[in-house]
């Protein structure tokens, strides 16, 4: 665990190439009324958060670890409160947050490139609902079966159980050539 970077990730830094490609100007890490996120867009008041799919409890690829359940459950719902606390007090301040997971990066660059180009540009954001895993409870240890509880990262109120067999399929970046 000690040697997992917080800062100058590679999916930081392939966003930031790309954004830097597309003309788009920024600073990292900077100061902001809430916090440093990834990415700031100072000026325009626009905020990027690129979030690990494991420690943000990604909807599509979060996998609960088999030792420590209580460890891992507590330090997810302390992350997930963390984002949505920063993305509340950012919001009521006027900035506009993206939110992009690891995965998003390798799989739609250009994508959230054009949503940071919409944020910049003043354009109101269709804002989906953004899961968020809060906790996973195993049901059945036999036949591998969990229950996902996810909260909406903008609205605590908004939630979702799923079950399915236990997710086991990290998501891998794609190896390079």
């Amino acid at each position: 665990m000690a040697r997992i970077r917080a800062k100058d990730t590679d999916p930081e830094k392939r966003l930031r190439s790309a954004l830097w490609s597309a003309g788009l100007r920024y600073r990292i890490h900077a100061k902001t009324p809430v916090g440093k996120p990834d990415v700031v867009f100072s000026g325009r008041r626009v905020a990027i958060f690129i979030n690990g799919c494991f420690w943000h409890g990604c909807p599509k690829h979060y996998v609960r670890p088999k030792t420590r359940a209580d460890f891992w459950s507590r330090k997810l719902r302390i992350n997930v409160e963390r984002d949505r606390r920063q993305t509340r007090d950012l919001e009521a301040s006027g900035w506009k947050v993206l939110h992009v997971w690891e995965h998003e990066i390798y799989e739609d660059l250009e994508g959230i490139v054009s949503r940071a180009r919409q944020a910049l540009a003043g354009k109101k954001m269709a804002l989906a609902t953004d899961w968020r895993v809060v906790r996973v409870e195993e049901i059945s240890k036999d036949e591998n079966i969990e229950r996902r509880h996810m909260e909406d990262l903008r609205d605590i109120l908004v939630v979702r159980h799923e079950e399915g067999r236990r997710v086991t399929a990290k998501w891998r970046r794609p190896r390079k050539i």
